[in-house]
């Protein structure tokens, strides 16, 4: 989807005439090297077959679609107009949205920006807009919509009373992600408000994330203590955005349709609840139209809703319960709605069925677009084969990427391509081998679920323990969800097909998390839905396709984490995907793994075929498809040369970590739990520099006691041998939550309560962690390291925890550091360094939090690069500060296994190195190929440059 950037706006244009301001954006397109010149032509041939105006004084000018080979890259330019321009519409436009799309990507742009039309003064903002920011706060301020749809309402509840309907309605607005446990504890203690004609209302602010109404109806009507009870309406309140709701409400009333919602469906809940009285005549068809109602399609809608001489209502079925004018074009717009959806149209009067008959006609006839009519059968396809307007990648041309994963492969590749999940939509016979009843239904559902879990267990099995085997487990307990699993049922209790309901109750709950805009919350959405796909494909009966036997590069559109767990180490040698970002749980899980892998490549690469020869480097992040003779040959001389260096360091593992004059940098391993200790060792690790202690708390319902923590420490302490063993307190919170200890949720979780600050919210839990990692350690080497600290106060608090228990089990000292995650840390370290023992350098998330980028964004996470010019200053004051009090400092983060970052490090001090267990080797025969005074001139040389890409282009220059 196309998204605005401040780059792409200018402010204070000034144009003769509609020409000349067309004339101005097609030379901002070129300019912005989006298209060519030439595009110009079709900015105003679009504009001579319909004005682009759009509404609010904004108009979108984009080419023909003949005009498309014009266009160099899809983008987008925003051109602001104080003084406003003369439209050849009539119209008075401030802003011209230009936009050089490659297909149908300006579509996305218009759905996006039609939230604006109906705010009043949006055109004299624009005009004063002083800023870009201001510009796109104002076209990107899209606004809260409340929410009641099927999956709000809780219809034939088995109730006695109002207050259990109020709780029933509550507990399926946080079903569907729109309320937390806050809001279902306010309901409780509150009492319904009669409205009349046997309805109810519950109501609170508290724990809303959306605006949302809920109806909760008995099985049969009774009279309750103070009176009939037809229903308890439940509406979660924000803001003013639930105010659209009171007022249906209110209508419903006064109409005295009241109490016919006792026995009512839920469309005829939602109808209702829309406006359309009883006695309207209401139709309904579905959208033929490939991108749904976008411009063209939704003007002709309008003037045939306009030619009826009555007024039309109409409504999205599949949205929430709200009707619009048909006669409106940003209305009609505004439903978003897409091809398959359903439209309802109501009318009411003379000549009702007549007017609502020709806008059944219109739809049908593609409201002036060719269209093709709809299958009948459903269809889950989340990975599509390329599309055919996609232009193969160039042969034997690089093409760039994120790395993700270290190392070189070479290969032919195997594009994995989901097959479609097809299924029918309702329950009923197919050939006979299908039950259209209920319980058959769910008989069928219950045996996938089981066939998943058994396929789960046995993928968890062959992951022996590690970071597949976590995600994995957390897959099966996803399974275990009574409430997908509730949802399902009643989705099959409303005449849905296994597979729809199913799908109906992942898709819900994954899309609840997704609204949530947090990162981890998302990543678990995909895995949500990786899980509802491998049930899915059992119902549907459906097989991944074979890889084949000989090795290969495996493409995908995007790979999930049992994709992964599945894949053998054997014959893969490299990982390519079109979607992701270097943090996502595939490229972590392929790091694991030893796996080379490119990950956010573009949909370009689907159009790959199987057997086609690729360079994958995943150092790099790029990929060479089709490469000539004379580029493979150099490819596999380096990677005969990588791999000889790769059994040289194997050999020479156990060698001390040492640059080529001798200085001494110590090699550790970073962990994710106590299972792969012993291997740190075995590769060649002097220690452990960061224990991810969080996996013990994660991997029970309930915090773990005293004797399960010292049991799991003391497996790595007593694994390692007497090598030191660095372990950080519990770091989870915000992006990270623990099922047992309940959160507020934050706008931004990585800002929030997270690491140490929420440790000592619960100093019991700290305490206990402590206690067990010193008598776990006895004598043997401990560090403890605290992570998210910002200053010295969270430290001296947790300091005093420790000192405490130290002379309480008379425990010998040991080291307590911090670690150097926010920015505020590094610039404090002289303060620090007063009293720490040692500083660890967290990159990753010092990386993020220097350049506000977040690791996970899929656009920007390639530009988090840790060796960003601006994050080895601090890395360097924080090893100067720690050398100044004699204390030592290490790096723990990817930028320690980075080739081209290791020589920096050592040259700016740093004085260990962390990294993933298989990268100790390499990173040990790093350090033997320099010698510190090296290190310091290439760090110096990358202290002055300006960004990041400057620094590597002057360190591979060398």
């Amino acid at each position: 989807m196309l998204t605005l950037h401040q780059d792409d706006v200018l402010l204070d244009c000034h144009a003769s005439d509609w020409r000349d301001a067309l004339d101005q954006a097609a030379a901002s397109l070129a300019e912005a090297g989006r298209a060519t010149p030439d595009y110009r032509q079709g900015l105003h041939d679009r504009e001579a077959q319909s004005s682009t105006y759009l509404g609010n004084a904004i108009a979108i000018p984009h080419g023909t679609p003949a005009s498309r080979d014009q266009v160099l890259s899809t983008g987008v330019r925003v051109l602001q107009f104080p003084q406003g321009v003369e439209w050849h519409d009539g119209n008075r436009v401030h802003v011209l949205v230009t936009i050089a799309a490659q297909s149908d990507e300006h579509l996305d742009i218009l759905r996006a920006l039609t939230h604006v039309l109906d705010r009043e003064g949006v055109p004299e903002r624009l005009a004063k807009a002083g800023t870009r920011a201001d510009v796109i706060a104002e076209l990107s301020k899209a606004p809260v919509v409340a929410r009641v749809d099927i999956d709000t309402l809780c219809l034939n509840f088995p109730a006695k009373d109002r207050f259990e309907l109020a709780l029933a309605g509550a507990a399926r607005l946080r079903q569907a992600g729109c309320v937390n446990a806050e809001f279902v504890t306010a309901i409780v203690e509150q009492e319904p408000v009669a409205l009349g004609q046997g309805l109810w209302l519950a109501s609170s602010a508290q724990g809303v994330a959306t605006p949302a109404l809920s109806l909760a109806t008995p099985e049969a009507a009774f009279i309750g203590p103070k009176g009939a009870v037809n229903g308890v309406f439940c509406l979660a309140a924000q803001g003013e955005a639930h105010l659209g709701l009171l007022e249906r409400i209110a209508e419903l009333l006064d109409s005295g349709d009241g109490e016919a919602l006792t026995d009512a469906d839920a469309a005829t809940v939602l109808a209702r609840l829309a406006g359309e009285s009883a006695s309207a005549e209401t139709v309904r068809v579905r959208v033929l139209n490939a991108h749904g109602l976008h411009a063209r399609p939704a003007k002709q809608l309008v003037q045939v809703a306009r030619n009826q001489g009555m007024p039309i209502k109409v409504r999205l079925l599949e949205g929430g319960a709200e009707t619009v004018s048909a006669a409106s074009l940003t209305k009609v717009i505004g439903l978003g709605a897409r091809r398959g959806q359903t439209l309802v149209f109501s009318a009411e009067g003379d000549g009702a069925v007549e007017a609502l008959q020709a806008m059944v006609e219109a739809v049908r006839g593609g409201l002036g677009e060719k269209v093709t009519p709809l299958d009948e059968r459903s269809e889950i396809e989340e990975y599509r084969p390329a599309p055919v307007e996609l232009e193969p990648l160039d042969a034997d041309t690089p093409h760039p990427a994120v790395p993700a994963a270290p190392g070189l492969a070479i290969g032919t590749v195997f594009v994995m391509r989901t097959p479609r999940f097809e299924y029918p939509e309702r329950a009923r016979d197919l050939d006979g081998t299908r039950g259209g009843d209920a319980s058959a239904q769910k008989a069928r559902l219950g045996h996938a679920l089981q066939a998943a879990a058994e396929q789960l267990e046995a993928l968890i099995r062959r992951a022996q323990g590690g970071e597949v085997a976590e995600i994995l487990s957390m897959h099966e307990e996803m399974l275990e969800d009574p409430e997908l699993r509730e949802s399902a049922h009643e989705g099959i209790d409303e005449g849905l097909s296994a597979e729809a309901a199913w799908w109906r109750s992942v898709d819900t709950a994954a899309r609840a998390q997704e609204m949530l805009a947090d990162r981890l919350l998302a990543e678990r959405a995909a895995d949500l839905r990786d899980v509802g796909r491998r049930v899915l494909g059992i119902l549907c009966g459906v097989e991944l396709p074979t890889p084949p036997d000989t090795p290969y590069i495996l493409v995908m559109d995007d790979i999930g984490p049992s994709d992964v767990a599945r894949l053998d180490t054997a014959k893969v040698r490299g990982l390519l995907t079109a979607r992701g970002g270097a943090t996502s749980h595939s490229a972590i899980l392929a790091r694991a793994l030893g796996i080379p892998a490119v990950v956010g490549a573009g949909e370009r690469i689907m159009t790959l075929t199987d057997g086609t020869e690729l360079i994958l480097d995943g150092e790099r992040g790029r990929v060479i498809p089709a490469p000539t003779r004379e580029r493979l040959d150099r490819a596999e001389l380096r990677l005969k040369e990588h791999e000889a260096r790769q059994k040289a360091a194997y050999a020479a593992r156990f060698d001390e970590g040492r640059t080529r004059d001798g200085h001494r940098v110590e090699v550790a391993a970073n962990l994710g739990n106590t299972a792969h200790a012993a291997d740190a060792v075995e590769y060649g690790a002097e220690g452990v520099g960061l224990l991810r202690t969080e996996f013990v708390f994660m991997a029970h319902a309930d915090a773990p006691n005293l004797d399960t923590q010292i049991a799991e420490y003391r497996e790595a302490i007593d694994a390692l041998g007497g090598r030191p063993l660095v372990a950080r307190t519990l770091d989870v919170g915000g992006d990270k939550p623990l099922p047992y200890w309940p959160l507020p949720q934050e706008d931004n979780p990585f800002l929030g309560l997270r690491g140490i600050r929420l440790a000592l919210t619960r100093p019991d839990i700290l305490e206990t962690q402590l206690r067990a990692l010193l008598i776990a350690a006895g004598d043997k080497p401990l560090r403890i390291m605290l992570p998210m600290v910002k200053d010295i106060g969270e430290f001296r608090a947790a300091k005093a925890i420790l000192d405490r228990l130290q002379r309480e089990i008379q425990a010998p000292d040991v080291q307590l550091g911090v670690m150097i995650e926010i920015p505020s840390c590094a610039l404090l370290a002289p303060s620090l360094a007063e009293e720490v023992d040692f500083f660890s350098i967290g990159t990753n998330d010092l990386t993020q939090y220097t350049l506000a980028i977040d690791r996970g964004h899929p656009e920007l996470s390639a530009q988090s690069d840790g060796l960003h010019p601006a994050v080895l200053r601090l890395i360097q004051m924080t090893v100067i500060a720690a050398h100044a009090k004699g204390k030592w400092v290490g790096v723990c983060g990817e930028l320690a296994s980075d080739a081209q970052a290791v020589p920096v490090l050592v040259g700016l001090g740093v004085d260990e190195l962390s990294v993933s267990l298989r990268q100790v080797p390499m990173v040990k025969a790093r350090l033997r190929e320099f010698d510190l005074s090296e290190a310091r001139r290439q760090a110096e040389l990358a202290l002055g440059q300006a960004t990041a890409e400057a620094v590597r282009e002057a360190l591979e220059a060398l």
